[in-house]
């Protein structure tokens, strides 16, 4: 499949039932692109999702799928903070409970010379430590 926003390749996964609201979809399957890192729901009954090849976008993407899902799903919703900020940080939250830094990878991704994200990763790097360790909750 090809990216709506940029055209590029994607990769399917499965989403799992917990992250479907951060999509606003009930579609079991997702894809990323490779290249601008938009999330959105696949809604075609034949896409394998079984073995999702998540270093396909980038190193910076922890291939363990308990670590890459919520964090291209954070990145998603990064596009307003305001908005989604407790999903994101329930997200990356997630993500380290799996054992990977969100906030390094993030960093990584936003260095990557061969992705253009649909977001800002580098300004949103600063404003996700900031919801991640000093928000008052």
């Amino acid at each position: 499949m090809s990216c709506s926003e940029c055209g590029s390749p994607t990769i399917d996964f499965s989403l799992p039932e917990r992250y479907r609201a951060s999509l606003s979809t009930d579609a079991a399957v997702a894809n990323c692109c490779t290249r601008c890192l938009t999330v959105e729901p696949v809604t075609d009954a034949d896409t394998d999702a079984s073995t999702p090849e998540f270093g396909r976008i980038s190193d910076a993407v922890p291939t363990d799928q308990e670590q890459a899902i919520p964090l291209l799903l954070a990145l998603e919703l990064a596009d307003s903070l305001a908005t989604n900020r407790d999903a994101i940080e329930s997200l990356l939250r997630d993500v380290e409970r799996a054992g990977a830094d969100p906030l390094l990878a993030i960093d990584r991704l936003a260095r990557d010379p061969d992705l253009e994200p649909r977001v800002d990763l580098e300004r949103r790097s600063h404003q996700i430590e900031q919801l991640l360790y000093y928000s008052n909750n």
